[in-house]
């Protein structure tokens, strides 16, 4: 039996994985002291205002916290001033404040897992948590050069992160979010995504690439199809969230072998009030049958570990079992 990182490395690289990789198992998340200094909601909590200035609230029975863009809440208030608004937090933290992240990251086995970064938001979600994002969307046609000088900004901050994360707790493997679009489109055409983020990208997860991080897994729990050549380009080994109103079926035909499509299994359609096992069952036999055993993970789009109501993710493992058992 292969070990867990050697099936994931079959499954991405086509070989012979004897079984299907089950969510997320492969990747153990490490943390760091950031989350000691940038205050995020709880459940059920409203208006905490982030080392940002954003201001988020994490609504019950939602997936996560979301910026709240009332008129007085938005940080960016006009982007030709956004300099005035927008001040990055500090990443320099005192080795003490490092050192039970440093304990967690080497009790990890990172030869049967990968101990792996977790980066949220990303650079355009970041745009637009700042500054709201259909003003953000309508920056980038309208104001371009300061969208560009924005952008810059935010990815020296994701650069100067990146390298504390790597001096500190030597990840092989990165988790980055970044939403680029809804269940039907993304939020921008490819060559608009082309000139404001394709670049930055492309210096980000090669900065991580160079530190040493072996797998660059991307959220994106959206219709992202037509950007699919991009995240080739960029260096994104699995592509996490994609949603059926993709057709993985082809994306994987023509770019298997390039990059692999984790999803399959939209969570909005398992992981709700009065989800049952069952309902799994079939998500996930439709997923395996559909898709196959390579260039293919099933997994909920959730950009986490887990699940809005408790037991869906455990549900969903435990089905994926039965299909491994069934289909290999």
């Amino acid at each position: 039996m292969l070990s867990v990182k050697q099936n994931f490395l079959e499954t991405i690289h086509g070989g012979n994985p004897d079984r299907f990789v089950k969510q997320f198992e492969y990747l153990k998340m490490v943390g760091n002291p950031f989350r000691n200094h940038n205050p995020s909601p709880k459940k059920g909590e409203y208006n905490v205002v982030n080392a940002w200035g954003i201001t988020r609230s994490y609504p019950e029975n939602t997936p996560g916290s979301f910026p709240v863009h009332t008129p007085e809440k938005v940080v960016i208030k006009d982007i030709r001033r956004w300099r005035d608004y927008v001040h990055a937090p500090s990443v320099k933290w005192s080795e003490v404040e490092w050192e039970p992240f440093i304990a967690a990251a080497e009790k990890i086995d990172r030869n049967e897992y990968y101990a792996s970064a977790s980066v949220s938001p990303g650079i355009f979600e970041q745009c637009h948590h700042l500054g709201e994002i259909q003003q953000t969307l309508i920056n980038l046609y309208e104001e371009p050069d300061y969208m560009h000088d924005l952008i810059r900004y935010l990815t020296d901050f994701e650069l100067r992160f990146a390298d504390e994360l790597c001096s500190h707790v030597h990840p092989n493997a990165l988790f980055h979010h970044d939403d680029w679009g809804s269940q039907r489109s993304t939020f921008m055409s490819p060559a608009m995504f082309d000139d404001f983020y394709l670049e930055p990208y492309k210096e980000v997860y090669g900065y991580y690439r160079s530190r040493g991080c072996e797998v660059v897994v991307h959220h994106s729990d959206s219709y992202a199809a037509t950007l699919v050549p991009e995240m080739i380009e960029i260096g994104i080994d699995v592509w996490q969230g994609c949603m059926t109103t993709n057709n993985i079926t082809d994306l994987i035909e023509k770019y298997g072998g390039k990059i692999t499509f984790m999803g399959g299994i939209d969570s909005a359609d398992v992981d709700r009030p009065g989800w049952t096992q069952e309902m799994c069952a079939n998500a996930v036999r439709k997923a395996c049958t559909t898709y196959g055993k390579k260039y293919f993970i099933p997994n909920a789009s959730i950009g986490f570990a887990g699940s809005t109501f408790p037991g869906v993710y455990q549900a969903l493992d435990e089905e994926i079992d039965k299909m491994s058992k069934e289909l290999f």
